[in-house]
């Protein structure tokens, strides 16, 4: 069967607390069911303590679904899982949580929702197994009602297998509390928000479970072996740099709807090239939080508006060894480690950095782009290094849009510590 999608107007409550909306749909078979909520809110401020966000709490027929922090500013839409429901006739109700409201926008009825779309994916539908087995994600105890950390965007992948099919599925978190400074952050990823891989199932071709497992603390890949709502696996994040495990002790839950995301030699971080209101809402939260300066020096864990930023992406093997990239701006050479060993990126694959400006300095001014390896204690360093490709080198726009890129290049260039860099010019 195909897939469905069912149109349904919502009801603007007008009441402070209390119902903000509800929408209904029918379905004449079991399906998975996804809400695209349009929701506008123009004192939202994800930026400002005490604006940051109306967090709303959904029911479907009674039911407690998850909740859905309203953090964008103005008009935006949201995509979320309800679950399996049954044939017939089911109702959502999308209430304000006014607890974990923002004190600001607590009770006002500052978020309203314009309309709801649903769409019902039924068993025969190419992409019924990717949504039905998409994880649920509840709270970090010490991110309810704090404004931080949040779980915003899922996407997955498809993978074959030597049993079938592999679907990974990965959360992009507003940042992380307890992992890495913004600074080296920026240096080594190229982003402040924090990119989990959180679950992956491997299937057979009757769509049956043959494995699964979880991205644990300390980043040790466990088994899956907890607890399921219809096919969705129920992960609780348990440590301060978003980590999962099987149980916990929050009832505060999320659930993005997936999004097919293939990475073919691109990096992770392509996924918020495509949705660029992520790169707003992880500036946001560094400037709520205070780690946006005017030209901090490296080290202290605050970086300038990330609209000052050029952000160059490559792909190769660095064989143990550290890389660094930098641009050439007017006569200057401006570095992504910033002369320090653990602001360079050290894994192979698709990689980013971004490398901060001067003030005033436009992508316009960047000249050519360096790439340089160097030794790491206790690591191989005699093989070389191996560049293959420059993916992109671009800045954000004044909304945090991604600029057209400067540079695109595939070759095979060998890197050695203390041997000469790749130099690429730039027109």
């Amino acid at each position: 069967m195909p897939i469905l999608l069912v149109l349904a107007m919502t009801l603007v409550a007008g009441t402070a607390q209390a119902q903000i909306a509800t929408a209904t749909f029918e379905t004449a078979t079991r399906a998975e069911a996804i809400a695209t909520i349009t929701a506008t809110c123009n004192a939202c401020a994800w930026d400002v303590a005490g604006r940051e966000a109306v967090v709303t709490s959904l029911a479907l027929d009674g039911r407690y679904v998850q909740h859905l922090p309203i953090v964008r500013t103005g008009r935006a839409d949201y995509r979320i899982m309800l679950g399996q429901v049954e044939p017939g006739r089911h109702t959502l109700v999308i209430d304000e949580d006014a607890e974990l409201t923002s004190s600001e926008l607590r009770g006002h009825s500052r978020a309203t929702v314009e309309t709801t779309a649903f769409q019902l994916i039924t068993a025969s539908a190419r992409d019924y197994a990717a949504i039905s087995l998409a994880p649920i994600i509840y709270a970090r105890p010490d991110t309810v009602g704090k404004y931080t950390d949040g779980p915003v965007f899922m996407w997955y992948e498809i993978e074959p297998s030597a049993r079938g099919t592999r679907y990974r599925y990965s959360v992009i978190f507003t940042n992380e509390d307890g992992g890495t400074p913004a600074d080296r952050l920026m240096a080594t990823w190229g982003r402040t928000t924090d990119i989990e891989y959180l679950y992956s199932v491997e299937l057979n071709a009757k769509g049956e479970i043959l494995d699964d497992d979880i991205q644990g603390p300390r980043h040790e890949i466990l088994p899956f072996n907890g607890r399921r709502e219809g096919r969705h696996p129920l992960l609780w994040v348990s440590t301060s740099n978003n980590m999962v495990l099987p149980q916990g002790t929050t009832r505060v839950r999320y659930a993005p709807a997936p999004i097919a995301f293939p990475l073919r030699d691109v990096s992770r971080e392509a996924v918020m090239d495509t949705y660029p209101w992520l790169y707003e809402v992880m500036a946001q939260e560094l400037k709520r939080e205070g780690k946006i300066a005017a030209d901090p020096p490296a080290g202290r864990g605050t970086i300038p508006d990330p609209r000052r930023f050029v952000f160059v992406e490559g792909c190769g093997t660095l064989a143990e060894k550290g890389l660094a990239f930098a641009l050439r701006v007017g006569t200057q050479w401006i570095s992504s480690d910033r002369d320090r060993s653990d602001f360079r990126i050290v894994r192979d694959g698709c990689f980013r950095a971004a490398i901060p400006l001067p003030a005033h300095a436009t992508i316009r001014d960047v000249r050519a782009l360096r790439a340089q390896v160097f030794a790491r204690a206790g690591k191989n360093n005699a093989t070389p290094a191996r560049l293959t490709r420059i993916n992109t080198a671009f800045m954000l726009d004044d909304h945090f849009v991604p600029g057209t890129s400067i540079l695109h290049w595939e070759g095979a260039a060998e890197l050695r510590p203390g041997g000469p860099p790749v130099e690429l010019a730039i027109p």
